[in-house]
């Protein structure tokens, strides 16, 4: 069943939605009482001639809330005691903006400043961000949730993706979630965040480049169709999968555990997913977590990334995919990005991804 979804703005003017499992929940009724401040202005964009990329500069972002106490969690809903970000005394899935944005389309501090230098362009972080809590169960995660509440956080995404895509100046569209505090969450609630991107990030900007040579060599194929057929011919890195989704290790896999879930025909983006597929997911999905949580016997750190197409050129080179990845390395030891990985971008992989993908297998 598609959630029913319904709008308020909070007191400070920002956005938040609901998306509702049951229809006629009233949730749209409760106000936000808060006195809060006017939100904060767009971030500063610099560029980086030396490496072809854009930096977002969002000072404001200092003060965002770090690890309260659960009576004071802003992702909980209202209560008597405490009134959060969500105005509502229940919820299912929930998305707002964020109150500390890395991108927004909120007055630009220095709008008139066009360079730093003759090498060095400024312009506004125009975009958004948003914030889409899974659960209002402060102490759950997103491997406790259900099936069909994790098809309801799809859809939810899909239709964030689709709205946010038509934005202007935005270029791609990013659902994430971080947890753990060796990830650096700074709220134990479980959600996850959106990023409509105004500039192609790098990590994209290298995919399409590799995707338009494999295409000119290969009279138009897909790239990561190719890859993900290769992992399901070599079957040795697999660890799941069922009619519409495969989850596999990469075979040059960064992480020491690192899973991608990619659906089985080329799809842009979530909004292009079929309702078969969205359902397909979850289960799947869920499985990946409960294997992560079982590698050590111990709720695993991660990061979970939608890849999605980009709005712009490049669109049809697009293949959406879930990418999932610890920095744990062994029960007591963290994967830290030191010399190599942080200054020269140069991963070097201390677990082989042939024995991730048997762990994983045998994680359960």
């Amino acid at each position: 069943m598609t959630p029913i979804r319904s709008t308020v703005k909070l007191s400070d003017g920002r956005e938040l939605i609901y998306f509702d499992e049951e229809p006629d929940s009233g949730r749209s009724a409760f106000a936000d009482k808060r006195e809060l401040p006017p939100p904060p202005p767009a971030s500063q964009l610099r560029y980086d001639p030396l490496v072809d990329e854009w930096i977002a500069v969002a000072a404001h972002r200092q003060t965002r809330t770090f690890l309260p106490p659960s009576d004071a969690c802003p992702l909980c809903p209202t209560n008597s005691h405490f009134a959060s970000e969500i105005p509502a005394p229940s919820y299912d899935v929930v998305v707002f903006e964020n109150q500390f944005p890395s991108f927004s389309y909120r007055e630009v501090p220095g709008g008139d400043i066009t360079e730093l230098t003759d090498m060095v362009p400024v312009k506004p972080g125009l975009g958004r961000c948003e914030v889409v809590c899974f659960t209002s169960d402060h102490n759950s995660s997103f491997g406790a949730l259900t099936p069909s509440r994790v098809r309801t956080v799809i859809d939810a995404l899909a239709d964030r993706t689709a709205e946010m895509s038509q934005l202007p100046g935005v270029a791609q569209v990013f659902p994430f979630e971080n947890r753990g505090v060796e990830i650096g969450v700074t709220l134990h609630h479980p959600h996850g965040q959106i990023y409509a991107y105004p500039m192609v990030p790098p990590r994209t900007a290298a995919m399409l480049r590799a995707s338009r040579q494999h295409a000119g060599r290969t009279g138009g194929r897909n790239l990561y169709a190719d890859v993900l057929a290769a992992e399901q011919e070599a079957k040795v890195r697999i660890i799941g999968a069922n009619e519409h989704w495969t989850a596999y290790v990469p075979a040059a896999a960064r992480w020491p555990f690192e899973v991608q879930i990619a659906p089985h025909r080329q799809v842009l983006d979530l909004p292009g997913l079929t309702d078969d597929e969205r359902d397909a997911f979850g289960p799947l999905y869920l499985d990946v977590l409960h294997r992560f949580d079982g590698l050590f016997g111990k709720p695993m750190p991660y990061i979970s990334a939608w890849h999605q197409a980009v709005v712009g050129e490049g669109r049809d080179l697009g293949y959406l995919h879930l990418q999932v990845f610890s920095i744990r390395r062994a029960a007591d030891k963290l994967k830290y990005l030191a010399g190599s990985e942080s200054a020269m971008g140069a991963f070097v992989s201390d677990v082989v991804p042939e024995k991730a993908a048997q762990l994983l297998r045998d994680a359960i």
